[in-house]
């Protein structure tokens, strides 16, 4: 089964281009060459603030940000630890890696798919 890595940011609402923009480039230059099955990238629409945990308090979300909540679908562990490996290797830095938003409140981590159910 697939091997998905999470990511939780809080992204200016003013700069939803510019992370759409930045979410096409990583899969051309980063995670599709790196053998990456699928990448989605959703933007916050029902997001609500909690009283003792949410997601806008995960990624200490600001007036004027957008939660958004990404995923990308690796074939394997094995494929997705070789390009995590990379990424954070201190050589690794593509033209494009200026991100539209505070990289610091970022949250992410990788998951092992234990059910996948679709129609």
């Amino acid at each position: 089964m697939s091997y998905y890595a999470g990511f939780l940011a809080a992204v200016p609402a003013d700069r939803k281009d510019a992370f759409i923009a930045h979410a096409r480039d990583s899969w051309e230059v980063i995670f599709k060459p790196m053998g990456a099955l699928s990448q989605v990238e959703t933007w916050g629409d029902d997001v609500p603030d909690g009283e003792v945990t949410s997601f806008p308090m995960a990624v200490k979300a600001e007036e004027g940000e957008v939660v958004v909540f990404s995923w990308i679908e690796w074939p394997d562990k094995a494929t997705y630890e070789a390009a995590n490996a990379r990424m954070m290797s201190p050589d690794f830095a593509p033209d494009m890696m200026e991100m539209p938003f505070d990289g610091k409140r970022m949250i992410y981590g990788g998951f092992d798919a234990v059910l996948k159910l679709e129609a």
